[in-house]
């Protein structure tokens, strides 16, 4: 089977309130963690992830990328399974297992991207963490219907920041609840005028 480029969305949510504490508790840097990836669910895409494969991804990514400060990541999703630093927005300090699910601890960097991504953030706006990495999809059937279960091949490239999360249930948990759900309610409403301002000031 030839390999392809697999992209995954889980969605990932930080609260202004989260925001304000990780820089007064990281000297100014702005660090979140939540869900990267999740093995054994099938996910919006149709496919389903084997943790073996995952977890032994996982385990290269974090001796190799993490260990030596360079799990980059981009802040949109491009079609190419090569890290453009030119659109580099954060770096993923840290991962381990909760359960099934992959969870990682991410930098967002001072970079040009990495300042649009800190304002969508604290100005509420749901964003997206989507894997991306090369391998190849088996059909699968199962009670749940077909299923595409990606293959012992596949190699875990990158993590992106994206506007457009599939995997279901993968939310940081909003310390306050009303400043989310307005944020919320106000997200499409700003966003274009957020993000024109921001690029205004490089």
């Amino acid at each position: 089977m030839a390999k392809e480029l697999l992209v995954e969305y889980t969605t990932f949510e930080v609260t202004p309130q989260q925001i304000n504490e990780s820089l007064n508790k990281n000297d100014g840097k702005l660090i979140v963690n939540g869900v990267l990836q999740r093995a054994e669910a099938k996910n919006q895409n149709g496919r389903v992830y084997p943790k073996e494969t995952l977890m032994r991804e996982a385990k290269k990514y974090s001796d190799s990328f993490i260990a030596e400060k360079r799990a980059l990541g981009e802040l949109d999703h491009p079609d190419s399974s090569v890290v453009n630093l030119n659109n580099v927005s954060h770096n993923v300090l840290g991962m381990k297992w909760n359960g099934d699910d992959l969870v990682g601890t991410v930098e967002v960097l001072g970079t040009p991207s990495g300042n649009i991504l800190k304002e969508l953030f604290k100005s509420g706006i749901r964003l997206g963490i989507s894997s991306r990495g090369m391998g190849s999809v088996k059909e699968v059937f199962s009670e749940g219907g077909e299923t595409l279960e990606v293959q012992p091949d596949f190699e875990l490239i990158a993590f992106d920041f994206v506007s457009n999360p599939s995997t279901h249930g993968a939310f940081l948990s909003p310390v306050n609840e009303s400043v989310a759900n307005k944020a919320k309610q106000n997200q499409y409403n700003n966003i274009d005028r957020l993000i024109t301002d921001i690029i205004k000031d490089f």
